[in-house]
């Protein structure tokens, strides 16, 4: 599985972003597509996943409401519309790829990951 985000950027705190994730060589009949983010000196946090199974979206409770997942078939890609952008929510967002999620936005047991876009959110 290849999997590659964009449209990272630095907007001011408030403000929106449209990350994307192109991804390619997967079964998509058992999979799920989601994001993590990764800031300076933080672990790893999970922020949204996608089932194909019954096409839900999960959300870490930390964006709960401000970013909504999507995703779209026809191009194998996923998207995640992030509004009221806070300097917390800096970081590099990766997509990865796994055989499901749970109810925090996490994938569950994920094998792949792309490269990440950057978000960086201005006070």
């Amino acid at each position: 599985v290849q999997l590659q985000a964009s449209g990272g950027g630095l907007v001011q705190t408030g403000g929106s972003l449209r990350l994307s994730c192109a991804a390619s060589g997967f079964n998509q009949d058992d999979y799920a597509l989601g994001w993590f983010r990764r800031a300076p000196g933080k672990e790893r946090e999970w922020v949204s996943c996608i089932s194909t199974y019954d096409g839900r979206a999960y959300y870490a409770d930390s964006v709960k409401g401000r970013f909504t997942a999507s995703k779209v078939n026809a191009k194998d890609a996923i998207y995640l519309q992030m509004n009221s952008l806070k300097p917390e929510d800096t970081a590099v967002y990766h997509c990865a790829a796994g055989y499901g999620c749970n109810g925090q936005g996490q994938v569950r047991d994920f094998y792949s990951w792309g490269q990440g876009t950057q978000v960086t959110v201005s006070s």
